[in-house]
């Protein structure tokens, strides 16, 4: 099996092909594939090789792509970190992941104390002979953090059989060619931004033009200016776009079509943006555990609103019950996925690992329902987790920072619907009896170890949190009472 996914791979004939830009560069697939060596030469002589890990703290643009292919091309895997996080974020992550460099923004960025590279310093011409080596489908490619339960983030380890996989499903269900071209809008420190719009690119020849954030207006001229065939996107995206004053007007007829997903969204925002803007809108549903995606409503084909569509090429998808037991299409239980997107498991946490991957199986914690098609349709979340905005947040991450605080007695962070974002968390704390407790100060404690995102929009001072019979916090008791606040 070869890694087909590695744009200096390309013929010869598409070598002066369009492959990469942004607002600074703009590389064809052989000015790629010499930006890759010339990196991977200034890795190896830094002693990256198989087996390490690189950190990439960057916002979206062309250098963290081509840190991405050298750090692969010498054997290393890597660990792309949010920019926005805090320096106790970003340590704990290159901490754990085992990372001996990072690429970052500069001095003031955070790095755990380890060497760094600044990217406006990243070699950009081989100064020898680069090294040559075939890179091994069996070879971790990324560590992609998400948290669990426990609020620890962990390391989900994807090697490259997980990224062919899942893009060669993408490229297949997509029927993408060369003739596509992908706007990206999503963070890359994300799966979705990776092997949707990178990686599914970069294996049919296409070109990719990265965003460094994203704005209604801007972002809807840059479909105008560079004409992409496709872009994957949040419901928050849409629902800014749709937003836009009834006047506001943009050339969208290049798009064949955009893809939802990372957070359920209605069936009301997808007709309106379908019909607003004349592309075809596809919901999508997947997990970081399983590389990213794992149904995915065709483009062309049946699209069913209000589901997330059928398996993707070479996955099946199933429910069970809480025994394990498979379940008739139409039943409603735990959505389970197989296939060679599947990940390797958890870095360092093989407990956690044989729990989410049992009876060979990615147990996804979320519940659904198939029908007689196959077409999914998501219920509800058996984790606690918040999505804002598209990212994940995790309540248990949060009310660990609350309860550093020496007056917190117990804490309970949970989501409240949000016009915009869908969710957001709200906290409520209570404090120790005599304990003097302000709202700001505990903001203040939030600010310092949290990234923006994860920030509660609200903390209630309580005397008591709602319990279970068994002595446990009652959280949908919790959020009922905040939904009718």
């Amino acid at each position: 099996m070869t890694v087909g996914y590695l744009p200096w791979n390309r013929p010869a004939p598409a070598a002066n092909r369009p492959c990469l830009r942004d607002e600074r560069n703009e590389l064809t697939y052989a000015e790629v594939g010499q930006r890759v060596a010339a990196f991977a030469e200034e890795l190896a002589e830094r002693g990256l090789g198989p087996g390490d890990v690189l950190g990439i703290m960057l916002p979206n643009r062309v250098e963290l792509l081509i840190g991405l292919l050298a750090a692969w091309r010498v054997g290393a895997a890597v660990t792309p970190v949010n920019p926005a996080f805090t320096e106790n974020e970003a340590g704990y992550q290159l901490r754990d992941s085992g990372a001996r460099l990072v690429l970052n923004g500069g001095p003031d960025a955070p790095s755990a104390g380890l060497p760094a590279i600044h990217v406006d310093e990243m070699r950009r011409a081989a100064r020898g002979n680069p090294p040559e080596r075939e890179i091994r489908p069996d070879e971790l490619a990324l560590l992609v953090y998400t948290s669990g339960s426990t609020g620890r983030p962990k390391g989900v380890m994807l090697d490259h059989a997980n990224l062919d996989a899942m893009v060669s499903a993408m490229a297949e269900h997509f029927r993408a060619t060369d003739a596509d071209h992908c706007l990206l809008v999503l963070p890359l420190f994300h799966v979705n931004a990776i092997c949707v719009s990178f990686l599914t690119m970069m294996l049919s020849g296409g070109q990719l033009t990265v965003l460094e954030r994203f704005d209604p207006k801007s972002f809807l001229a840059a479909v105008e200016r560079y004409r992409p065939t496709y872009f994957s996107a949040v419901p928050t995206i849409y629902a800014r776009l749709a937003e836009l004053p009834g006047e506001f007007a943009a050339d969208t007829s290049s798009l064949r079509f955009a893809v939802c997903g990372a957070a359920p969204v209605s069936r009301e925002l997808l007709e309106h943006c379908e019909s607003r803007f004349g592309f075809a809108m596809v919901e999508g549903y997947g997990l970081t555990e399983g590389t990213c995606a794992s149904a995915c409503n065709p483009v062309d084909g049946v699209r069913k609103l209000g589901t997330v569509g059928p398996a993707l090429p070479g996955q099946r998808i199933a429910t069970i019950s809480p025994e394990g037991d498979h379940l008739p299409a139409g039943a409603v239980g735990e959505v389970v996925i197989q296939g060679a997107n599947v990940m390797r498991g958890y870095l360092n946490r093989p407990e956690e690992t044989a729990t989410t991957l049992a009876g060979g199986w990615l147990r996804t914690g979320d519940v659904g329902r198939i029908d007689e098609d196959g077409y999914l349709t998501l219920v509800d979340r058996l984790k606690d987790m918040i999505i804002r905005g598209g990212e994940n947040v995790y309540p248990k991450e949060i009310e660990s920072v609350l309860h550093g605080h020496p007056g917190v007695l117990e804490a309970a962070v949970v989501g409240v619907p949000h016009a915009v974002y869908g969710e957001v968390p709200v906290a409520c704390v209570v404090p120790y009896p005599d304990a003097v407790v302000t709202v700001e100060e505990l903001l203040e404690r939030c600010r310092a170890d949290l990234t923006k995102i994860k920030l509660p929009v609200e903390i209630h001072l309580l005397d008591a949190l709602p319990k279970n019979p068994v002595g446990k916090i009652d959280k949908p008791t919790l959020r009922k009472a905040l939904h009718g606040r």
